[in-house]
């Protein structure tokens, strides 16, 4: 083909080209099995994850993803030992990737553990259990307004309590704004590994098709460029109102994990401590108000932008805990736990750049900075003790 014919052709069919010779030799090669001489033939496997978890007065009801190469039919499923009627829906095999509803007729004991064996036609057995037996909540505006209240407590309370140090923190002379800074590092790198511990929790409930891990850190890693990205878009480092901004949309993010864990895990009687983990979360999460605080001591700051990074911060743990009880979905928990651990890892970045920026003698690693860096992570570890789950 001359050189002017070639120029003649449209651009996109340099796309199609391509894309054509690819699908072209994958079915060329599916088709003729080159490896059959190899000797290679790969055993077939099969995969069946438990994704939710409901029990009402008709019985146990649970959604399985079928994640291995072979498709599944369950034939059999055992309730503590013993065979049990069960209804399958949709019916028949599962391909790979497919979810179906297994609804299991079986008188549950509440606040007792059981076991459930799912045995598919080929003999294979997976196993999932309920630690605590409870009825999975319904619906309904008194459960709902009891659910935000919750999330309330847990969130909004706390940062707004925390961000009522401030007209103490403006006293504070250059050495205790930095040292405040370090300790909000601080206390932000413990929530960092927090939510990443949680967000790897989560994955290892997801169906191993979806490699949970591995979307944790790909989340983790996109969410901290494009909000690192959004944040520099001005040519420099936030300062100030949008740094404060940008500290209470990352610790908003992880206080939605935080309620999407709490909202789970009181719909399944997990969180069995009521009222002092509420109690525990309100001190856990106070020190996150004075970290929003720290990068406006140097500036007037109107009433209205408090409650604006109170609502941001504290807000989110309302709608997790909604979601965690009602619609609790392991997968999209471990994403926006590694989206809440992009965001805060993003606003470490910012913080410590405007705490070097500001060190006079840009000798910012200090005894003082140090201890504060330490007592920030101790802070959060010893109040996490109240509010282990």
């Amino acid at each position: 083909m001359s050189k002017w014919s070639m120029q003649k052709l449209p651009k996109w069919i340099w796309i199609v080209i391509p894309v054509a010779l690819l699908l072209g030799s994958i079915a060329l090669f599916l088709a003729t099995n080159p490896l059959k001489p190899l000797g290679v033939v790969a055993p077939p496997i099969e995969e069946v994850t438990v994704e939710r978890t409901i029990l009402d007065e008709e019985g146990i009801h649970l959604t399985v993803r079928v994640n291995g190469s072979e498709p599944v039919r369950i034939a059999q499923v055992l309730v503590d030992d013993a065979y049990w009627q069960f209804t399958q829906k949709p019916e028949g095999p599962l391909t790979r990737l497919s979810s179906a509803k297994i609804d299991i007729p079986y008188p549950w004991v509440q606040h007792e553990l059981h076991e459930i064996t799912i045995i598919t036609s080929t003999g294979m057995t997976f196993s999932h259990t309920i630690e605590v037996a409870e009825p999975t909540p319904e619906w309904s505006i008194q459960r709902i307004a009891a659910y935000i209240l919750l999330g309330i407590y847990i969130g909004v309370i706390p940062v707004a309590l925390g961000l009522l140090f401030y007209p103490y923190l403006r006293t504070l002379g250059s050495t205790g704004i930095n040292f405040l800074l370090t300790l909000t590092i601080g206390l932000l790198f413990y929530l960092l590994i927090d939510t990443l511990q949680e967000g790897f929790e989560m994955s290892q409930q997801v169906a191993g098709v979806f490699n949970g891990n591995l979307l944790v850190w790909v989340t983790a890693g996109v969410a901290f460029l494009i909000i690192f990205a959004l944040g520099r878009r001005g040519g420099k480092a936030p300062e100030g109102l949008s740094l404060s901004t940008y500290l209470a949309l990352g610790i908003g993010f992880h206080n939605l994990g935080e309620g999407l864990a709490v909202g789970a895990a009181m719909a399944s009687g997990e969180a069995a401590l009521g009222s002092f983990l509420v109690v525990g979360f309100t001190l856990h999460n106070l020190t996150e108000g004075i970290g929003i605080a720290a990068p406006l001591l140097n500036r007037k700051t109107k009433f209205r932008t408090f409650v604006f990074l109170t609502l941001l911060a504290g807000l989110p743990a309302a709608f997790g805990t909604l979601i965690g009880a009602f619609a609790y979905s392991p997968h999209w928990t471990a994403v926006l736990l590694a989206i809440g651990a992009g965001a805060i890892l993003q606003v470490i970045v910012e913080v410590g750049t405007y705490l070097y920026k500001n060190t006079e003698t840009k000798s910012w690693f200090t005894v003082s900075n140090l201890t504060g860096f330490v007592l920030g992570i101790a802070i959060m570890y010893g109040t996490a003790l109240l509010v282990a789950i």
